[in-house]
């Protein structure tokens, strides 16, 4: 049987999520405010990124503001909706948390 790490699309939305970060570092600006939304120390990034709440907090900081999304996806040729497939596989189904 398969782990959930082997699937295709948590795959695709892992690397989506590190493409973001890798883009945010060229973005200091950006970057300074995920990490302050965060708490997450320039130190720890590294770290942070086998955690896949990291990687999930990657993929809603762009999610959440559609000019940045939008500079993103023309800056590394990611589309939105390919964005939005990886909030859907990192975040889980909306409405999960509204209980």
């Amino acid at each position: 049987m398969k782990s959930q790490k082997d699937t295709p699309a948590l795959q695709d939305a892992e690397a989506t999520a590190v493409a973001i970060l890798g883009w945010l570092a060229g973005e200091p600006e950006l970057l300074s405010r995920f990490l302050a939304l965060t708490g997450v120390a320039p130190s720890e990034v590294r770290h942070a990124v086998g955690d896949p709440g990291f990687l999930a907090g990657l993929v809603d900081f762009l999610m959440e503001h559609e000019p940045t999304l939008l500079a993103f996806s023309a800056a590394t040729g990611v589309t939105p909706e390919a964005v939005v497939r990886a909030h859907a596989v990192l975040s889980g189904p909306a409405g999960d948390d509204d209980f």
